[in-house]
């Protein structure tokens, strides 16, 4: 097993690193939400939703690898944090994503077929948002908050950070946006939170493989 693998397991869920500044990261996250909530931005909120859902299943994923593995995950969070809930996630940057979709969503123009730069502004956006999301992969990286240790999964091969890491988080989360039935938005959205939650119940509660 891989060094960064044993010192995030040594911070596993170990409530005793606990932080006061994860309440108000908290507020933030209930803020974000209310203010469009407020608004009744619901297509919004769920975009948000779905974003974060992805996130999670990649999470999930990521923790499975290193169980089947017994090397490392794709990716780890083996730093300092005030809650390390999984391998490769911990709360600080848990509560990132729960917004991430929000601040991304708001990005889009309001017509579909509007491009930026000659792209069509959803592709845009994403391609961006996950162009950036991978260059501050990289900075965390080389200060050992995010450590990668296969060799198909660092500096060298971006591709599948863009791909897998990000591109299709903006994706699914956009697809939903646009979605024309408020039902089959609820429907998705309520199938990946699904999905996640009973996966974290079974390989995180029960099996304790996560």
């Amino acid at each position: 097993m891989s060094d960064f693998a044993i010192q995030a397991l040594s911070r596993l869920r170990d409530g005793s690193n606990f932080q006061w500044y994860v309440i108000p990261l908290l507020a933030f996250v209930f803020y974000v939400y209310t203010v469009e909530a407020e608004k009744r931005n619901w297509n919004l909120i769920l975009a948000g939703l779905a974003f974060w859902g992805a996130d999670w299943l990649n999470e999930i994923i990521n923790g499975l690898v290193l169980r089947f593995t017994g090397y490392a995950p794709i990716w780890g969070e083996p730093g300092p944090t005030a809650y390390l809930i999984l391998v490769g996630l911990n709360i600080e940057t848990m509560f990132m994503f729960a917004v991430a979709g929000i601040v991304w969503t708001k990005m889009l123009h309001p017509d579909k077929d509007f491009k930026y730069l000659g792209i069509p502004n959803r592709w845009a956006v994403a391609i961006f948002g996950s162009v950036f999301s991978v260059f501050i992969e990289y900075l965390l990286n080389s200060a050992n908050a995010l450590t990668w240790d296969w060799a198909w999964w660092n500096r060298g091969m971006p591709l599948l950070i863009f791909l897998f890491g990000y591109l299709w988080f903006f994706v699914f989360a956009f697809w939903v946006y646009d979605m024309k039935e408020f039902k089959q938005k609820l429907q998705v959205v309520g199938t990946i939170w699904a999905v996640d939650v009973i996966a974290l119940i079974v390989f995180a509660g029960i099996l304790k493989w996560v």
